[in-house]
């Protein structure tokens, strides 16, 4: 698939997200913060409204007809996402409100129970705040220690330095797929292979990877994988853990309620069998819902396509920044394929701060991201206080990355002629 193509992708799926077509400050809409959320397609919002409209009812003890509907599509939606990663069991699959509550319950129901003083945890300093702070907490509870894998000199994962840190002291692995900030995707296959050598554990942040690519658990090998729905085209308040079968079934409950026991005493209980003991109280139905439409949506496309076409559209937006001379990017530059990095550029413009550009570009219709996208140890070691992203999805066009940077070229020319 190529943009040359007379059809592309995106003119096929673009009148399927509504809000695509508004108009901001009187412009059309940009859409290019991806990496923070996606937009949601009809068959989205028309399965959410479905539900409240026809299914309404809690789930599971319910015998009644609006019940037995309500739960068959919530059960269905954790069948669909099993497949979108290949996982060997449905079970397996564990519904969060997000992938932040996922790696905060396996810090606490694996991390609790199998840490202790001086074990070491594996992180990267790319690390988005979710998939660090948890682990502070436990080394904090544990006494066990925090390493870090630090960046090639192209701003990749450095597998060199991570092989240098793995030892028999090494319990849990645990790393962003694809940076939100620098887009760098991680060799997941091989960090994987390298910490079962030692025993390690390992959980995936695949947040920023789960909406652009094909995922498969079991050719990765990963212990964990996290993901939150919201990025990949379902509705907020909902995410998904996936863990190995005998790892979940060892690990105790993050939450006491509903829903997560079997029997319950005065003085103890005993708790359902997987995945429903890691979901305490009436869970996010409709959310649930929805995000087994939004798989069946991607899946509908292909990630395969998915992939291809943002790799081409990531080339030609790199390829167009690069000639702005004020600009500086971060992250290694898309290869001839375009698939060492993901569809997203952060960069600074100078003496111009990523806040008042992102305000500016926004009269012109242009929603990007400013800020330390929840990366600040990242931020400090590359040396920028904050950055301006583009992030880009299936349903954004060339077009829409031609108006991008000639709206970036307008700002940076109008705050030139102020602070010449």
């Amino acid at each position: 698939m190529t943009l040359a193509q007379e059809i592309t992708l995106a003119a096929k799926v673009r009148s399927d997200f509504p809000i695509l077509a508004q108009k901001v400050h009187d412009k059309p809409l940009v859409y290019l913060d991806n990496a923070a959320t996606s937009q949601k397609p009809i068959a989205v919002l028309d399965a959410l409204r479905s539900y409240y409209e026809n299914d309404n009812a809690n789930v599971h003890r319910g015998v009644h007809t609006l019940s037995a509907r309500a739960t068959d599509a919530y059960e269905g939606a954790r069948d669909k996402v099993a497949a979108f990663v290949n996982a060997a069991s449905r079970q397996e699959i564990v519904y969060t409100r997000n992938a932040s509550e996922a790696i905060n319950l396996v810090a606490y129901a694996w991390g609790n129970a199998n840490l202790q003083r001086g074990d070491e945890i594996i992180l990267t300093v790319m690390e988005h705040h979710s998939n660090l702070i948890p682990w502070q907490l436990l080394a904090q509870r544990t006494g066990a220690v925090l390493k870090f894998v630090e960046l090639t000199e192209t701003q990749e994962f450095d597998l060199d330095h991570y092989k240098s840190l793995l030892s028999d002291k090494t319990k849990l692995v645990s790393f962003v797929h694809i940076s939100n900030t620098l887009g760098s995707i991680a060799p997941v296959k091989e960090i994987v292979a390298l910490a079962h050598q030692y025993g390690a554990k390992v959980l995936v942040d695949a947040c920023q990877s789960a909406p652009h690519m094909k995922l498969d658990v079991q050719d990765m090998g990963c212990d964990w994988l996290v993901a939150s729905g919201h990025k990949m085209c379902a509705p907020t308040g909902i995410g998904f853990l996936y863990g190995k079968l005998d790892i979940l079934r060892s690990m105790p409950p993050f939450l006491g309620g509903g829903e997560m026991i079997a029997d319950v005493f005065l003085d103890h209980s005993t708790y359902a069998d997987l995945p429903h003991k890691f979901e305490a109280g009436t869970p996010a139905i409709a959310e649930a819902i929805g995000l087994g439409a939004a798989v069946d949506y991607l899946t509908a496309i292909g990630m395969d396509k998915i992939a291809a076409y943002e790799h081409e559209l990531t080339a030609y937006l790199w390829q167009e920044i690069g000639q702005i001379p004020e600009v500086t990017t971060y992250g290694a530059k898309p290869n001839a394929k375009a698939d060492n990095r993901a569809a997203l550029v952060s960069f600074t413009t100078g003496s111009v701060h990523p806040h008042d550009l992102s305000t500016i570009l926004d009269q012109a219709g242009i929603a990007i991201r400013a800020g330390h996208h929840c990366t600040q140890p990242l931020h400090r070691h590359i040396g920028a206080q904050s950055t301006a992203r583009a992030s880009l999805y299936f349903y954004n066009t060339k077009s829409e990355v031609d108006a991008f940077i000639k709206s970036l070229k307008e700002a940076i020319d109008f705050f030139g002629s102020i602070f010449g």
